[in-house]
């Protein structure tokens, strides 16, 4: 904080880290770390330049996204940008673009001379999306703005991706992908905070390879086009492997966690201050499970956790559907583990019940899985006392009279339950989707 030590430090940096390589090549090439963008000037790339120079108005090109631009401005971090003619070899700067289009800039791209001949720099690979989640504006007004707020972000993250859909509850929304649970969690805070949106996010899914059983395989990456399971021969999910490290009395804790979520424990290992790391592997389908808040909870928010992806496997899933008048509501479609199916099915069920208000016709809400219905309910109708007549009770007469008006009220309510449709307000979708 106060600055001493700091010229001794620099220069033994500067003597102990051996200066970068530099290249005969002539021709620019450069990688790309990180980018941001600027209303005024578009993408600023950050760059390390590996061969030749960059120059102020060169022409370059984006060599994955064969996008070619001329170098408005070139720079350097002291810490704050400044402007030079060029950068050279082994220099860290920015390159001002002036482009405007999203998912054009993406971290790991090469950055070349256009029109040259040198291959590009290895390692890049395209961002696949990990997890997937639908989201809808809570007012249809803002279904603009939403799509508005999606290419902004676009422009400063290229790992976003986005497609149009709609539901007949919810509305138009757009279907997204993620790298991560955490970018989810990103991306959706920064809609709420930096464009002030109300958001409604589904349960986040992710991507499975489905055999059917005339031999065809496609990729699902939505519950509700998740085939039948009658259909499907074979059901390849990816996997993760986990580290958690934790201190040493909460260990027992997270290892009682790993069976519910169909965990395979590694080896633990034991470290200085008391702690230990624990090795996991598990379906991507368990972690987004509220697996890290389990774990949070397990060891009193001690516990860190980190995880990378590993090659997808065989997965023993089933879609769970919820009939709601034995009419299948896709937006509460999930796909679940198929040894948690009835589990399942009774907890959507019995919130559902809890929410949905009563209709003018008797409705079942039924859990739907494995092809036999595994949860059910009665939801019980509004009933008028037919007998009354404004505040008194209708009289005189035999008694069949009475008979004739309950009879009359029963037809009324089968007619009903025939061809009625149940109406379910905006804010039961909503309580379903955040599992209050």
């Amino acid at each position: 904080k106060t600055g001493e030590g700091v010229d001794t430090l620099l220069k033994k940096i500067v003597k102990c880290v051996p200066p970068p390589k530099v290249s005969s090549e002539k021709e620019t090439r450069s990688i790309v770390f990180d980018f941001q963008y600027s209303n005024h000037q578009g993408v600023i790339v950050y760059v390390r330049v590996f061969d030749g120079e960059v120059k102020k108005n060169s022409e370059l090109l984006f060599r994955a996204a064969k996008k070619r631009f001329t170098a408005n401005e070139v720079g350097i971090f002291s810490p704050a940008p400044r402007a030079k003619e060029s950068l050279g070899p082994g220099e860290i700067g920015y390159i001002v673009t002036g482009i405007k289009e999203p998912g054009v800039a993406s971290v790991g791209d090469s950055v070349m001379t256009f029109g040259g001949k040198l291959p590009a720099l290895p390692g890049y690979q395209e961002p696949k999306p990990v997890v997937w989640a639908s989201i809808y504006p809570e007012s249809q007004d803002d279904f603009d703005v939403l799509r508005q707020a999606l290419l902004r972000l676009r422009l400063s993250d290229s790992a976003i991706s986005f497609e149009e859909e709609h539901s007949g509850s919810l509305g138009r929304g757009f279907r997204s992908g993620f790298l991560g649970l955490l970018h989810l969690e990103i991306i959706t805070e920064r809609l709420h905070r930096e464009f002030n949106l109300d958001l409604i996010i589904t349960t986040p899914s992710i991507n499975y390879i489905v055999e059917k059983k005339d031999g065809t395989k496609e990729v699902v990456y939505t519950p509700s086009k998740f085939p039948d399971h009658n259909s499907v021969s074979a059901v390849y999910e990816p996997w993760v492997k986990l580290r958690i490290i934790t201190p040493h009395e909460y260990i027992n804790n997270v290892l009682r966690l790993t069976h519910k979520h169909e965990a395979e424990v590694g080896e633990s290992s034991n470290f200085g201050e008391g702690r230990t790391a624990l090795d996991l592997e598990l379906p991507l389908r368990e972690l987004m499970r509220n697996f890290f808040d389990e774990v949070k909870s397990a060891s009193s928010g001690y516990a860190s956790l980190s995880y990378e992806l590993l090659p997808p496997r065989p997965a023993s899933v089933t879609r769970l559907d919820i009939l709601i008048a034995d009419e299948v509501m896709p937006a509460f479609s999930r796909v679940v583990s198929s040894a948690r199916a009835v589990e399942e099915a009774e907890e959507a069920v019995e919130r559902l019940y809890k929410v949905l208000p009563r209709q003018l016709f008797v409705a079942k809400i039924q859990g739907r899985a494995l092809g036999r219905i595994l949860s059910s309910r009665t939801l019980s109708a509004f009933r008028k006392d037919v007998l009354m007549k404004g505040s008194k009770m209708v009289g005189g007469g035999d008694v069949t009279r009475k008979k004739k008006l309950l009879e009359k009220q029963k037809k009324g309510k089968k007619r009903m339950k025939e061809h009625g449709k149940v109406n379910i307000p905006h804010e039961t979708f909503i309580k379903m989707l955040r599992g209050e």
